[in-house]
């Protein structure tokens, strides 16, 4: 039977054996933070002026496909050809400032997938009065213009 204090004692003992896993690491009481960056600073970004990495290739296919769908603004799947869909994001906000100031993206992804599944980290990123075009492979840490 169950009493009122036993799921406190409980507890308390889930804590001393944290604490005792602490102290032995030599971290002391309170567990360092891991923290995953969400974006990275325009410092440790690049911005290349031409695409010759890998998958290079597969932007620009990508870059063909949406220019047949006309670049939709709007966030959301879209078909893909032999069942697979594609997401865009809608607008790039360019909040680091790594493209060139004064204009409107939106991103769109290179690689399609079935419905609904998760997304990945490459983009391209599209000027949308110019039509200029970056690939970004690792989520707009660098820009590579295509």
């Amino acid at each position: 039977m169950l009493t009122d204090r036993q799921p406190r004692t409980r507890l308390g003992r889930l804590l001393a054996g944290l604490a005792l896993v602490f102290a032995v690491s030599g971290t002391g009481l309170v567990a360092p933070a891991v923290v995953a960056p969400t974006h990275t600073s325009a410092a440790q970004a690049a911005v290349y002026s031409t695409c010759t990495i890998s998958r290079c290739s597969a932007a620009r296919t990508a870059r063909t496909g949406w220019s047949s769908l006309g670049w939709p603004t709007s966030a959301g799947w879209y078909s893909w050809p032999y069942g697979q869909y594609n997401y865009t994001g809608g607008t790039f906000q360019n909040r680091e400032g790594q493209l060139p100031a004064n204009a409107s993206y939106n991103e769109y992804d290179v690689y399609s997938r079935a419905r609904g599944a998760s997304r990945d980290a490459y983009r391209i990123v599209v000027n949308r009065s110019t039509k200029e075009t970056w690939f970004t492979p690792d989520h707009y840490v660098n820009f590579y213009k295509l």
